[in-house]
């Protein structure tokens, strides 16, 4: 099992649980040093999670024959920035405007091509001048079909657009980089583009019944604003985390340490 140790507000590991204890027994890890694995909830304190190699560590220090305890250690930075570091949701809404501003430039394009934005102004002319209902079912249903195809091209485009910028080395949309944070896998590692598919797809299913800014995941936001690790749902649905930090901040130095009589030599 992998355990990740948090000390003065970072994140350290993924360690091996066996040398874990090892280095409660022997001192070089704190009992009060907090520490997270897969079906915690929140970060806990060593000693909560490992009371038996913190009672060794008692008992050898009674011990007038054991070795004095190795002075705390200093821990290898990995991947991930401060713990609990997650971006909040205005910051991710401001990021999303920006990508949402870069992604109406070939949306209008395209729009203006196959002749929707000509149809979406016939169809509000009509609503003003107040036409017979037969007349505004036959622009609506033109409007519709009209849509249609552009509207598949355009989700698409933006699909392609966050899958391969999240799932590059950047892990971040340009309106990401320029808010400085990104998005990570649940150890704060890269997502991966199997990930950010995933991720991406249950966002834009909150898209499809909203005309025109088909873009705009607002049901998957949302729920940034009281979930514990400001997740949405399409960040959920992913097992994604969105930190603060940009991905060339964040040396990936994660493989766990090879023992080395005890030592964080990783």
């Amino acid at each position: 099992m992998e355990i990740w140790i948090g000390r003065n507000g970072e994140r350290h590991g993924p360690y091996k649980e066996e040398d874990v204890r090892a280095w409660l027994r022997n001192g070089q890890v704190s009992g009060s040093d907090l520490a997270w694995r897969e079906g915690l909830a929140d970060w806990q304190p060593l000693s909560v999670l490992y009371p038996d190699a913190i009672h060794d560590a008692a008992v050898a220090t009674d011990n007038s024959f054991s070795t004095s305890a190795a002075p705390l250690q200093s821990l290898p930075q990995t991947t991930a920035a401060a713990l609990e570091d997650y971006a909040g949701f205005w910051k991710r809404f401001a990021a999303w405007i920006i990508d949402f501003l870069v992604l109406l430039v070939p949306s209008t394009i395209i729009y203006a091509k196959t002749g929707v934005i000509d149809a979406f102004m016939h169809f509000m002319t009509l609503m003003q001048s107040g036409p017979a209902p037969e007349a505004m079912k036959a622009a609506s249903a033109a409007l519709k079909n009209t849509t249609l195809v552009p509207g598949i091209i355009v989700m698409a485009i933006g699909f392609t657009y966050y899958v391969l910028l999240e799932g590059s080395k950047w892990q971040a949309t340009l309106g990401k980089l320029a808010l400085g944070i990104r998005v990570t896998d649940m150890e704060g590692h890269a997502p991966g583009f199997a990930r950010c598919a995933i991720r991406n797809a249950v966002r834009l299913l909150n898209a499809v019944q909203i005309p025109f800014i088909g873009l705009i995941p607002f049901f998957s936001y949302i729920a940034t604003a009281w979930t514990a690790r400001k997740q949405g749902w399409h960040d959920m649905a992913a097992k994604a985390l969105v930190l603060n930090g940009r991905a060339s901040e964040f040396k990936d130095t994660s493989t766990a340490p090879a023992g080395n009589g005890g030592s964080f030599n990783a």
